[in-house]
C-alpha cells in the first residue's frame, strides 16, 4: 500500500496544477457538462512482501548402544571434528553407599553409562554435565554429584580437554528408580540445536 500511495501522488499535483493554468471561461458558451472523475488504478497489483520460511533443524535418528556420532564444526573460531559414542548401559551397580542417600529418597538404585568421546581435529571439552537420561513421563536425571571409590572403573571424568587425536572413555554413575528403566540416554551440549539420543534396551 505505501508504494501505491506514493505513485498516486504526482498523479493529483499535476490534475490540479493543468486545472490551474487553464483560461477563463467565455460567459457567451454554456459551460461543459463536468466529467466524473474516474478512480485510478494500478496496472499491476502491488504483492504483500511475504517472510522467507525458516528452515526447522531436523533431527537425529535415535541411536542404538554402541553406534557413534561423529560430527565436524566450529568452537570458539576453531574448526573440530569428533565423536560420541554411548557404549553401555548397567543398571543395579553396587556400591557401598545407597542411591537413596544420594537421591535424598527411597527406592532408588545405581545405573552406570559408558562413554566414549574423541577429538579428530581441534580441541574441547569433555564433560558429563552434557548428559542425562529421559524417561517415559518426560522425568531427566542427571549424573550422581558425588563419587565413591567402589563405583565402576574407569570413571569417566567431570571435565577434561581433548586435543586432536585424544578419546576419554569412562562410566558415570546416576542413581535412578530401582523399578524403572530410562527410555534414552540424551547428549544435549549447548553447540547441539537438537540433542542427540541413544536407547536403552530392554532388561
Amino acid at each position: 500500500m505505501t508504494r501505491y500511495t506514493r505513485a498516486m501522488v504526482p498523479a493529483v499535483l499535476l490534475l490540479a496544477l493543468v486545472t490551474g493554468c487553464g483560461s477563463a471561461p467565455d460567459p457567451d458558451k454554456p459551460a461543459a457538462a463536468a466529467s466524473t472523475p474516474t478512480k485510478a488504478t494500478s496496472s499491476a497489483p502491488v504483492p504483500e512482501p511475504t517472510e522467507e520460511p525458516t528452515e526447522e533443524p531436523i533431527a537425529e535418528p535415535t541411536r542404538d548402544i554402541g553406534q557413534a556420532w561423529e560430527y565436524e564444526g566450529t568452537i570458539a573460531d576453531e574448526e573440530v571434528e569428533g565423536s560420541e559414542a554411548v557404549l553401555g548401559y548397567a543398571q543395579g551397580v553396587r556400591s557401598i553407599v545407597s542411591a537413596d542417600e544420594d537421591a535424598g529418597t527411597t527406592g532408588y538404585e545405581w545405573a552406570a553409562v559408558e562413554l566414549k568421546s574423541c577429538s579428530v581435529k581441534g580441541s574441547f571439552y569433555a564433560t558429563t554435565m552434557n548428559w542425562t537420561l529421559s524417561y517415559e513421563d518426560g522425568s531427566r536425571i542427571e549424573p550422581s554429584s558425588t563419587t565413591y571409590d567402589d563405583f565402576p572403573k574407569p570413571e569417566y571424568p567431570v571435565e577434561t580437554k581433548l586435543t586432536a587425536g585424544k578419546c576419554v572413555k569412562g562410566k558415570v554413575v546416576f542413581a535412578v528408580p530401582a523399578k524403572e528403566r530410562p527410555a534414552t540416554i540424551v547428549y544435549a551440549p549447548d553447540s547441539v540445536e537438537i540433542p542427540l539420543e541413544w536407547t536403552v534396551p530392554a532388561k
